[in-house]
C-alpha cells in the first residue's frame, strides 16, 4: 500500500477514478489534496445528563445543526462538527486519510480528532471533528483549506456501505 503523490493524484482525477467536487487544482499538494471548511456545523447541546456511548449512539441526539454566513466562533475547549465543501469519491481500490494542516494545529486547532481513515469506494463530504485546544477563542471561516486528504492504494478492492456512506450534517428528514 502506497501513498499517492501529486502526479498520481492528478492522473487518477484526470481518469475520473478520484472525483473531488468542487475541484480546485491549486489544492493538490506534494502528496495530498487540501479540503475547505463548509459553512455548516453541528454544535453540542449543553445537556445536564449523561449520554450512553453504544453502537446505537447518534450524534444528532446531542448536537444541533447550524449554518453560518461569515464565521464561526470556537471557544477554548469546545468541540464542534464541521464538514468539507468538497465531496470526495474514491474507487474500490483507493482509500484515504483525513488529517489537519500544521498551520492550524500550531494555533491549537485540531480539525480531525479521530476516525481519520476514509474507506475505499466512499462518495461523500468529510465530517470534521474540530476542537479548540488553545486558551483563546478562534474564528473559523468557511472556505478555508483546513484539512488534507491523503490517498492510498489498497491491495484488493472493497466498497464502504456503512452508516456514514452518504454523510451530511443536516438533520435527518
Amino acid at each position: 500500500m502506497s501513498i499517492l503523490t501529486r502526479d498520481e493524484i492528478l492522473k487518477e482525477i484526470d481518469a475520473g477514478r478520484i472525483v473531488i467536487d468542487p475541484f480546485t487544482p491549486e489544492a493538490v499538494g506534494p502528496a495530498s489534496v487540501d479540503l475547505r471548511l463548509s459553512n455548516e456545523f453541528r454544535v453540542f447541546k449543553k445537556l445536564h445528563k449523561t449520554f450512553d456511548v453504544t453502537e446505537d449512539a447518534d450524534y444528532e441526539d446531542i448536537t444541533e445543526h447550524t449554518t453560518v454566513e461569515d464565521r464561526f466562533l470556537l471557544l477554548p475547549g469546545e468541540n464542534v462538527l464541521g464538514i468539507t465543501q468538497e465531496r470526495v469519491t474514491l474507487p474500490a481500490d483507493l482509500c484515504g486519510w483525513l488529517d489537519g494542516r500544521s498551520r492550524f494545529a500550531r494555533l491549537g486547532l485540531t480539525v480531525h480528532v479521530t476516525a481519520g481513515f476514509m474507506q475505499p469506494g466512499i462518495s461523500n463530504q468529510q465530517v470534521l471533528e474540530i476542537n479548540n485546544v488553545s486558551p483563546i477563542p478562534l474564528y473559523l471561516y468557511p472556505g478555508t483549506f483546513v484539512c488534507q486528504f491523503i490517498f492510498q492504494r489498497c491491495i484488493g478492492s472493497a466498497v464502504y456501505q456503512g452508516r456514514f456512506s452518504s454523510q451530511t450534517l443536516r438533520p435527518k428528514k
